[in-house]
């Protein structure tokens, strides 16, 4: 059996990063449509912050904008490591409170629109 070439070894690393920010950008896109959807069924206006982070995954525009993808899911991953554990009363809270961190790093990163890309 061969070993793996330098070149083929980055490749396979790029390739398990790719799937796994995708996987990353179909889950976001559910929790967004989730979110619209509830506060549509609270007949609350949503805030805009919320609704700018909920219409980047809408509208797939990470992909237009490259790098933002990364730093929502490490946004993400500071989420899950450092929000309290989510249950039925705090579920709602906690990814309002997501969206708005989304938010903020999208605007602290450049992602926010105000750019021309």
């Amino acid at each position: 059996m061969r070993r793996r070439t330098p070149e083929e070894r980055y490749n396979y690393n790029v390739r398990k990063q790719q799937k796994t920010l995708e996987e990353y950008a179909e889950h976001e896109i559910e929790w967004a449509d989730d979110l619209l959807t509830w506060y549509g069924l609270q007949k609350k206006e949503i805030p805009v912050d919320e609704y700018r982070a909920c219409a980047f995954f809408k509208n797939k525009e990470y992909l237009r904008k490259p790098g933002s993808l990364t730093l929502l899911y490490q946004m993400y991953l500071r989420c899950i490591g450092e929000l309290p554990s989510v249950t039925r009363e705090n579920a709602f809270d906690i990814l309002c409170f997501r969206f708005k961190m989304y938010a903020q790093v999208l605007k602290t990163g450049g992602y926010d629109g105000s750019t021309n890309w």
